[in-house]
């Protein structure tokens, strides 16, 4: 590797190290957490209600399909983890911060994940090509929020927000 390479390499390397101290940054942010908190509440809400709606017709049924079974027990897990998540998010919002325990992150994405495996399996349940749309779109969707939430909050202004640290 030649000197120019060298010297384009660190600063490759120094300006991925302040962007990632920026991003740091603003989600240290309390408004920011505060808003996380919020579109948690929604999230966690909407999948636990929509989780008790979803498995109440399989209450009464038997013997179930194996979709049906797939989504009984996704939704086993997910309802007590999302209500826990609540719970705590009550508490984030008292403390006007978000928690950064591992085990919480992983009960985030376990809940969320099997909220969305269960809705996929009541979908295939009911019909299997409702059940492949369903799981396409959804991937779909996250890239779609994915994509606006980048363009809103790392726009070209982003790093105009936060001071240059000397």
């Amino acid at each position: 590797m030649d000197e120019a390479e060298q010297t384009h390499r660190a600063d490759a390397e120094a300006e991925a190290e302040r962007i990632q101290q920026e991003v740091e940054d603003a989600t240290s942010d309390p408004a920011s957490q505060e808003e996380w908190i919020r579109q948690s509440n929604l999230i966690y809400g909407g999948l636990a209600a929509a989780g008790l709606v979803v498995v109440q017709p399989f209450l009464t049924s038997s013997p179930l399909d194996l979709p049906a079974k797939i989504c009984v027990i996704a939704f086993a897990v997910s309802i007590p983890l999302l209500a826990a998540l609540l719970v705590l998010n009550r508490q984030e919002e008292f403390r006007r911060r978000v928690t950064r325990s591992r085990l919480v992150a992983v009960a985030k994405a376990i809940a969320q994940g099997s909220a969305f495996v269960g809705i996929a399996a009541a979908f295939w349940h009911i019909s299997m090509v409702a059940g492949i749309v369903f799981v396409l779109v959804g991937f779909f969707a996250v890239g779609v929020h994915s994509s606006g939430y980048m363009h809103l909050e790392y726009d070209g202004k982003f790093r105009s927000r936060f001071r240059r640290r000397t």
